[in-house]
């Protein structure tokens, strides 16, 4: 049965012509009612596949997992939606999952992340830096702004008119800190709920390379800092 609310997926994707078509196939499509790629400069098939696979593509010329994410804000805002759901392009979440993504938003909460730490991540899908790196950022969350994640998960669900008063504005990767900070600064009513999460499609541009973790790293936690003396 199709849900009453409108709800838009928005995928950044970066050179992931291998794992885009399954990510797209996998989606519940009876719950939602567009799919949007942002396609960020690859030099792939990404948006062909893409698009072949019924996703309306957008093109996003400047690198960076936030800026894609924001441009995908500002093209679903013509279908004006009710909700919003965040999942990355390499096949790493489960997009058949969504649906508990949406069950648990709609039972009275303004955002669901998907942890993989309270979930069955597939041995070796979260690299150490990345495991660690979570543990770090979380904690320290909880010691300056008082709440209590477990995990960054970038597969998420937020309320359209939540997500736009977060005036989000990461570019890259302090993206999804910057949203869960915002939103415990704004008061959202927020919740996590275990999700599955299986080794990416491909290399990771972030936590599969040295300088990538170190940038990375850097820009979560100056994020961190940066929002606690707003």
């Amino acid at each position: 049965m199709k849900n009453s609310t409108k709800i838009i997926v928005i995928i950044p994707a970066f050179n992931e012509e291998d794992s885009i078509g399954l990510v797209l196939n996998d989606i519940p499509k009876n719950l939602i009612d567009k799919v949007i790629v942002v396609d960020n400069n690859s030099s792939d098939r990404t948006a062909e596949v893409a698009n072949a696979a019924g996703a309306v593509v957008v093109e996003e010329k400047q690198k960076g997992y936030g800026k894609a994410c924001l441009t995908g804000i500002t093209h679903a805002a013509q279908y004006e939606p009710d909700t919003i759901v965040f999942i990355d392009g390499d096949y790493s979440d489960h997009p058949d999952e969504m649906t508990l993504l949406i069950d648990k938003l709609q039972s009275g909460f303004d955002m669901v992340i998907g942890s993989r730490a309270l979930g069955d991540a597939e041995k070796g899908a979260l690299l150490p830096q990345a495991r660690y790196g979570n543990i770090l950022a979380v904690t320290l969350i909880k010691l300056f702004f008082g709440f209590k994640y477990t995990d960054l998960g970038p597969f998420r669900i937020i309320k359209w008119h939540k997500l736009i008063e977060l005036g989000m504005i990461d570019e890259n990767f302090g993206w999804t800190v910057e949203m869960q900070i915002k939103a415990v600064q704004n008061e959202l009513r927020i919740a996590e709920i275990p999700v599955s999460y299986r080794k990416r499609v491909g290399v990771s541009k972030v936590t599969g390379t040295i300088s990538g973790t170190i940038r990375a790293s850097y820009k979560i936690i100056y994020t961190i800092f940066k929002y606690l003396f707003v």
